[in-house]
């Protein structure tokens, strides 16, 4: 049956799209800044190519109105900061010096002064930097940034819709500022900060803006009637006034729950929700609201976190549900596409089969365009276009009836250590024979100009593998030198023949496929390229015991084996669709569980398994939590439980809030773990404590998302406050994360200050405390 088409034509758009170019144009013109290789205003020249290009590409597409204020140098929460004249005090300075350093300043830090925290953007693994707001700050109004970037698309001819945080999700998503009371509600200065979007809102109608979006992914969580009260009063009071465009309030990433009739009720001109996963609940809660009469509808029918094709028919269905529920409906992605790749077509080396699965930016744009064409003028004029759709969805992914026979095989007891944490302890120590407060490192060294050169070169067969291991066998060697030199008790060995800590174990396991420029952005200038979990997963061949054991042949101090956990090699990952999440999670667990088993044979006596992505992937609703940590936990156990009690299994997690999973790190049984702390100020040392954790930690005590080296003092500092939320006995010396992205230079001075804090601490100790 052909579809009738909507009674208005549909319009095509997205809420942002990946902001770095074809190659990257962005990072480099970033860090050629950084390094005074690039002008500030080469700089602005290319990111502002990018834009042109990007926006062009979006109207070539058939995308009716494009996003602008999406793009950044470093993160659309801080340009939020600049916006609304947050700077934090010590930032201050510099950016009244200089507006574009200042703004770095705030992002990575300067020798003297820290910059804010960063930490995840809800459960995705791109990182922002927190606001840091008090009962004193002074919002002041700078929209250039926002208006600039609108007058680019106008002078285009093109129409644009600014897109905008909104103002209660920035304010959740602030903390105190170092010095204020950590009980303090950034949110009570919702009245103070309004009067500042209404003079954005202002500035950019007067540049042309017919529309502007407010963005509360916020509202997607557990919220207090408080904290809907204060969405429905920001609401209230920004669509009263007279001098403002038209506002279009999105929300996405889960459904909005309670927060939906509150957002309805409220004199915005429309609403974009995601319709897809969880968030398609949304459908039946509009209905239940009566719609959005005389409002308009954006709907977030293409997922925009995967990677795999839309099912055309399904979108298409929804689309005509939603049509009798708003004045008029419009078509877009569930969420910003820069947590997505640009373009799949460039991907030569992937299987066609498997390529036509796939839609990266550039293809979600392309579905959101036929799909606003067929919702407004028929499926009958998209025909070919659906059956082509059909066709891709019915190949099916191969399965591998090993793999799933022994997945089917698991036992409870396979996940439970021999013995518990303090009787595995003693042996531990007795084995490895650490001084008080231990000093290691997180597993990576500086991945230097001459080893990204080594892998081009094997990758473009300009040198032989013979040679390239060499290569590799130098760095290592180098690593484990200045490890003992500088008086580290744990050593690694670097992982120099690593490109990313989960592309590297994915490359060598069945099922899974890389791209070669599916990048996605982390944070700042850092891009991953998530692999693809297309099929069953197994481990043909040890993947790291031959560089580990090389490493421990190096030096008499114990060398840790690290591997990517299950959880966080399913997060970093775009992850088959077509079967549960814990079942693909098995498959990758008894992979790494042979791993570890093969380490342990091999005689490592540490074995670090990280989880960064552990708090990441947390579910945003607290509902849907304890499903979750359950078969992640058990995931994490599965992994390591098969260990005799004498070997130490570690793990790591960066860049999140902790408290909400304090428990569940508890459940990991693992023996130590390492965490982010120094931006923090150790918070999560005292909400370990609060929980009672009864097993090793190492909150970091040098931020290595900053060039500045921290000194032995500095360092010393946040080891005493980690000592008085966790005894000398189990507390160990660590930085926040691996070392990969960092300089030679900064990684020698800010260890041998980490060593140098460690023995002066230990020194302090009385022999109570040890």
């Amino acid at each position: 049956m052909t579809a009738k088409p909507a009674t208005s034509a549909a319009r095509a758009t997205v809420y942002g799209y990946p902001r770095q170019g074809p190659d990257r144009e962005l990072k480099k013109a970033v860090e050629g800044y950084w390094k005074g290789r690039t002008t500030a205003d080469a700089l602005r020249e290319t990111a502002a190519g990018l834009r042109r290009s990007n926006w062009r590409h979006l109207t070539e597409s058939g995308i009716h109105e494009v996003p602008t204020g999406d793009f950044s140098y470093y993160d659309h929460v801080l340009d939020t900061t600049v916006m609304v004249g947050a700077i934090p005090e010590r930032h201050r300075k510099a950016v009244e010096a200089d507006p574009l350093d200042g703004y770095f300043a705030m992002a990575r830090g300067t020798q003297d002064v820290a910059p804010l925290e960063m930490t995840k953007w809800f459960d995705t693994n791109y990182h922002y930097l927190v606001p840091e707001l008090g009962p004193d700050t002074v919002f002041r109004t700078d929209s250039a940034q926002q208006v600039g970037q609108l007058r680019e698309a106008v002078a285009l001819g093109l129409a644009a819709r600014p897109v905008l945080v909104g103002p209660v999700t920035y304010l959740l998503l602030a903390k105190p500022a170092p010095g204020v009371d950590p009980d303090f509600e950034p949110l009570t200065l919702l009245d103070r900060l309004l009067p500042v979007y209404a003079e954005v809102l202002a500035d950019l109608r007067a540049a042309g803006a017919e529309w502007v979006q407010l963005d509360e992914p916020a509202l997607v969580q557990d919220r207090t009637a408080a904290e809907l009260d204060a969405a429905a009063r920001a609401y209230r009071g920004l669509g009263a006034s007279d001098d403002r465009p038209k506002l279009l309030l999105a929300s996405y990433f889960d459904r909005l729950g309670d927060a939906l009739p509150v957002l309805a009720r409220t004199p915005v001109d429309g609403l974009a929700l995601d319709f897809t996963g969880a968030a398609a609940a949304n459908l039946d809660a509009l209905a239940a609201v009566g719609g959005l009469p005389g409002k308009r509808l954006v709907a977030g029918v293409v997922d925009g976190r995967n990677i795999w094709v839309n099912d055309l028919a399904k979108s298409l269905g929804t689309l005509g549900t939603l049509l009798g529920l708003a004045d008029r409906v419009d078509v877009s992605a569930s969420c910003s596409l820069l947590h997505v790749p640009l373009d799949a077509s460039v991907e030569g080396d992937i299987d066609p089969q498997i390529l036509r699965w796939l839609a990266f930016a550039r293809q979600k744009t392309a579905e959101i365009a036929l799909l606003a064409r067929g919702l407004a003028r028929g499926t009958g004029v998209i025909a070919a276009e659906l059956a082509a759709n059909r066709a891709d969805l019915a190949s099916v992914i191969t399965h591998d009836g090993a793999v799933r026979a022994r997945a089917a095989a698991v036992t409870d007891a396979d996940g439970h250590r021999s013995l518990p944490y303090a009787e595995r302890a003693t042996a531990q120590r007795a084995r490895l024979g650490l001084p008080l407060l231990p000093t290691t490192t997180i597993g990576s060294f500086p991945q230097t100009t001459e080893l990204r050169t080594a892998r081009a070169e094997l990758r473009g067969r300009r040198l032989d593998t013979d040679g390239y291991e060499e290569r590799v066998r130098n760095e290592i060697r180098q690593v484990i030198s200045f490890q003992e030199e500088a008086g580290l008790d744990v050593l690694v060995h670097g992982e120099a023949e690593r490109n990313d800590m989960v592309q590297y174990f994915a490359e060598q396991l069945t099922g899974y496929l890389a791209t070669r420029h599916g990048w996605v952005q982390s944070y700042g200038t850092r891009h991953v390229r998530p692999p693809i979990l297309a099929g069953d997963v197994s481990r043909p061949e040890p993947m790291t015991v031959r560089w580990t054991t090389y490493a421990q042949s190096l030096t008499t101090k114990p060398v840790k084996g690290m591997l990517t956990g299950p959880v966080t090699m399913l997060a970093w990952s775009f992850v088959r669709d077509d079967q549960p999440l814990g079942d693909t999670a098995r498959q990758v667990v008894l992979a790494l569980r042979d791993e570890v088993q093969d380490l342990e044979a091999a005689g490592t006596p540490v074995i670090q398994v990280d989880e960064p992505a552990l708090r990441e992937t947390l579910p945003l609703r607290a509902a849907d939590r304890p499903a979750y940590l359950e078969w992640a936990t058990e995931a994490f156990r599965l992994t390591t439980g098969g260990v005799r009690p004498d070997t130490q299994i570690h793990t790591h997690m960066c860049y999140a809030e902790f408290g909400d999973i304090v428990r569940a790190i508890d459940d990991l049984d693992a023996d130590v773990i390492s965490l982010e702390a120094a931006r923090s100020h150790m918070q999560v040392a005292r909400e370990l404590a609060a929980h009672g954790y009864p097993r090793e930690a190492g909150p970091g005590v040098y931020d290595i998302h900053s060039p500045r080296v921290p000194s032995a003092a500095e360092s010393a500092g946040l080891l005493r406050t980690g000592l008085r939320a966790i005894p000398a006995e189990r507390l160990w010396v660590n930085p926040d994360c691996g070392l990969k992205t960092r300089a030679w230079p900064e990684v020698r001075a800010a260890l041998e200050n980490l060593v140098a804090a460690a023995r002066e601490v230990r020194g302090d100790l009385t022999p109570t405390d040890s």
